[in-house]
This record gives C-alpha cells, structure tokens and sequence, in this order.
C-alpha cells in the first residue's frame, strides 16, 4: 500500500471521528435543552394543584381551637367546684348532726323512763304527751334531711355500721348476731354518722 493511500485513510478516519464527536454533542445539548423544560412545566402543575391557604382561615381555625380547649377547661372547673361544694355541704351536715344526735339520747331516755304512751287522753300526762310529739316532730324533720337510724337488733353483725362493745348470751338470735343495742346509729344519706354500739350474740 503506498504512503499517499494511507494518509487517505488516515484522514477519512479522523474526519469520521470529528463527525461522531459533533454528533454526540448536539445529541447531549439538545437532550439538555428538553429537561429543564420538563421540569419547569411539573413545577407550575404542583404549584397550581396545592394553592396557598388563606391566613384568615389559619386565624379562625386557631381561635376555634383556643375557644374549644377553653370551654372544655371550664366544664372541667364547673364540676369540681361542684363536687367540692357538695362535700363542704356534706361535711358540715354532718358535723350538725352529730351534735343533734346526743339530744336525740337524752329524748329517749326521758322517754324510756316514763314508760308507754298512755291510750286513753284522760290517763294521759299533758307534759310527756307535748314530749313525744317534740321528739316525733324532730325524727320526722332529721328523715325528710336523709337521716336515718341503723338496724341494729336482730342483724348480723357488720364493722361498717355496728361497733361490738361486748360478747352477750342469746337464746333469742344465734352466734354473730346483733343481740343488743346500747346505743343508736345514725347514717346521713349514704355515709354513717355514728356506728351502732351493740352487743353481739356468742
């Protein structure tokens, strides 16, 4: 092969190399070109499918919120002032109570004493007669209030309303039950004022 027919060769081989250079960096530039575009159209489509929110509504609904934890705060404040007030009324009913019970006693003593209610108005003494109807005025009145006394004689025998002060021989009620009563219980409406002092049966 002569030299010229080299050189020939040589220089067709560059020029096809020069070619395919040209051609892959116009295929790189115009493949730059669409790929900014693409990316600018999804921009605009995300920007129109999630608009900005109004700050008036933000506003409303951060005072709705406020107003809502609010009212359910003073819901809250409502009812344990109530709870509190039912308890201080509760308490202090009580602590009246049991400085009226001691009086209660001492009715019923007076009243033991002098014996049964005589039947006939002629046998009747006008002094304990006003005396029972004092003592039945005031049970009537502590009842209507929730007071009441607790059975005692004849009921088994409970720490919570009964307090045992004594063992006592029965025929009458069998072993753990009340036999006798030495002084009378009280309860206000679900709670004991005072327990029963009782006698249980061996």
């Amino acid at each position: 092969m002569s030299k010229k027919k080299e050189k020939n060769e040589t220089k067709e081989k560059q020029e096809n190399l020069e070619d395919i250079a040209v051609n892959t960096e116009e295929a790189a530039e115009a493949s730059e070109g669409k790929t900014p575009e693409k990316k600018e159209d999804a921009g605009e489509e995300t920007e129109e499918a999630a608009p900005e929110k109004d700050p008036r509504d933000e506003k409303i609904e951060e005072l709705n919120d406020k107003y809502m934890r609010l009212m359910a705060e003073f819901e809250n404040f409502r009812k344990r002032s109530d709870k509190e007030k039912e308890q201080m009324f509760e308490t202090g009913a009580k602590s009246v109570i049991e400085k009226v019970l001691p009086v209660i006693d001492n009715f019923e003593r007076a009243l033991d004493m002098v014996g049964p209610e005589k039947e006939s108005e002629a046998d009747a003494d006008p002094f304990m007669d006003g005396m029972r109807k004092v003592y039945k005025q005031l049970m009537d009145e502590l009842d209507k209030i929730g007071v009441k006394p607790i059975e005692a004689v004849g009921q088994e025998f409970n720490p919570e309303f009964h307090n045992a002060v004594m063992q006592v021989d029965s025929e009458e009620f069998d072993s753990g039950m009340v036999a006798q009563e030495m002084q009378k219980g009280y309860m206000y409406n679900d709670s004991v004022v005072r327990h029963s002092m009782v006698g249980v049966a061996k």
